[in-house]
């Protein structure tokens, strides 16, 4: 089938175009901001329309000769006016539909509470009108209503993410006491790509949400658990309106407080799934619908499995529904501090990757040494292996070798050595140094050496632990780039004094012969 998916900036879109295309389908995407999808691996299989979902003209483009189209396009941004954009776009979308002769439109919406529509948010009710809208207009509509969406970068995720990991106590307002169905990310994906193919005789909403029926303050328990966290302590307060709440989540959490009001004026009422008559038509997942646990657990997966690349980065290599993207929001996917430095090294990449790769052990690690040695002792103090360990091999590593309190988790010879701390500490580290050749220069070679240090932190505890260290960053990471860069080029102009021109430095003194400076 040709399906065209709107949105695919967004959250559920971004991750939906990768499912579809697995699943065989043509695929079209609508972007407003097209540029902002160019580093997608699945760039090049899809067919890409530039334009406003709010122009019948580009709508026309983008659903002539499609037999599916998902509407993914909702904003969690309030404002005058915010609710009849909102219809509008709708009324259009549906519109146009009907007459380029679309077999179905596919609508995510909202689990809606069972509440007198004058008592909804404002967002429940745009939500709920969407859905009704897309389908009165005749063209067979299936709405999926979901309530919180378990996956790194869902909006609600990233509320209980933050506030579980920022605060071990919480006096929170009433509202933590609020049933509600989570679903996990690959459950939605599982869901909306099937949904392509229901018969055209289906044309209503269905609920759909995970197996656990659990408050906000359970979600918290059980992302603490998750995460490896100790059981946080929560006071709940009597009073609270959403207003102060939703100032209180953008103080203690990075979701900006735009988003979180409509996500606190969600979550003060109740969303459980009334029915689950989609099973009628769309079986339930092979390996059943994810618990909420497992679903936290999927979404820290990349952190655990160390994959930091793809976690905080722009990569675009594909990964699980529940890994964070690119799109994703700046705040969204965790905390991760970073340390990155940078120097032009006159050296060829072959020299400085000797430098690199024969560090740690007996040479440490080319920048003050008292403190490597403190932080090792402490380390032991606190029962871990400390600096005792050194190296298996004085100039070789390997992926999986020890390195002191390191571990090597990725090596890339000439370009890049990742290593992971095993050292005692609230949260994760990594120690990455890359290499780039960079050309020559008045005949002079020219490397880039790019160096990073990387701590996830697990708590409260691990925030303060990152910023306790902060005052030592400069003369520890500092001097170690420069002596790094030193001893490279020492490496370097050695090799050309001792053996001349055209040897390569794989015949060169080691940095052990050469006495790189600490």
């Amino acid at each position: 089938m040709r399906c065209l998916v709107t949105g695919a900036t967004g959250y559920i879109g971004g991750r939906l175009v990768p499912e579809l295309l697995a699943a065989g389908h043509d695929v079209v995407v609508l972007a407003r901001h097209p540029e902002r999808l160019s580093d997608r691996s699945w760039i090049d299989r899809v067919e890409v329309v530039a334009g406003d979902a709010g122009d019948p003209d580009v709508l026309h483009a983008a659903l002539h000769g499609v037999d599916v189209a998902y509407y993914l396009l909702h904003s969690m941004l309030s404002g005058a006016g915010f609710h009849d954009l909102e219809r509008q776009i709708a009324r259009t979308f549906a519109a146009v539909a009907r007459d380029e002769k679309i077999g179905r439109i596919v609508y995510l919406g909202a689990l809606q509470p069972d509440v007198p529509a004058a008592q909804l948010s404002e967002h429940f009710r745009s939500r709920g009108e969407v859905g009704e809208i897309l389908r009165l207009t005749g063209v067979p509509t299936v709405e999926l209503r979901a309530a919180v969406i378990i996956g790194s970068g869902s909006a609600s995720f990233e509320m209980v993410r933050y506030l579980t990991e920022r605060l071990p106590v919480m006096v929170t307002p009433a509202w933590v006491r609020t049933p509600t169905q989570p679903i996990a990310i690959r459950d939605v994906l599982y869901y909306l790509v099937r949904c392509a193919e229901l018969p055209p005789e289906v044309s209503r909403a269905f609920d759909i949400g995970g197996p656990d029926v659990i408050t906000y303050e359970l979600m918290m328990h059980g992302y603490a658990r998750a995460a490896g966290l100790r059981k946080r302590l929560v006071f709940r307060m009597p009073l609270g309106t959403p207003k102060l709440s939703a100032h209180w989540v953008g103080l203690i959490t990075p979701v900006p407080r735009a988003v979180a009001a409509p996500l606190v004026e969600s979550v003060t009422m109740r969303t459980v799934c009334r029915e689950h008559d989609i099973a009628d038509y769309i079986a339930d997942p092979p390996e059943g619908l994810v618990p909420y646990e497992r679903a936290v657990t999927l979404a820290l997966s990349k952190v655990r499995e160390a994959d930091v690349n793809t976690v905080w980065s722009s990569s675009s290599l594909p990964g699980a529904p529940s890994d964070p993207l690119p799109s994703d929001p700046d705040w969204a996917g965790g905390s991760l501090y970073e340390d990155t430095r940078e120097a032009i090294v006159h050296a060829t990449p072959e020299s400085l990757w000797r430098v690199i790769e024969g560090m740690g052990g007996d040479r440490g690690y080319y920048s003050f040494p008292l403190a490597w040695e403190v932080r090792g002792w402490i380390d032991r103090r606190m029962g871990g292996v400390g600096l005792q360990r050194g190296r298996r091999d004085p100039d070789k590593l390997r992926v999986g070798d020890p390195l002191d309190f390191w571990r090597v988790e990725e090596r890339l010879p000439g370009e890049l050595l990742r290593l992971r701390g095993e050292f005692r500490m609230p949260g994760l580290a990594w120690l990455e140094l890359s290499i780039r050749d960079a050309g020559s220069t008045g005949g002079r070679p020219m490397t880039v050496y790019t160096q990073r240090a990387l701590f996830h932190p697990q708590g409260l505890a691990g925030h303060a632990y990152w910023k306790c260290m902060l005052p030592f960053h400069g003369v520890i990471f500092g001097s170690m780039l420069r002596n790094i860069r030193d001893n490279a080029e020492e490496l370097e102009r050695a090799t050309s004094l001792a053996l001349g021109p055209g040897v390569t430095t794989t015949d060169a003194p080691t940095p052990e012969e050469l006495r790189p400076s600490a």
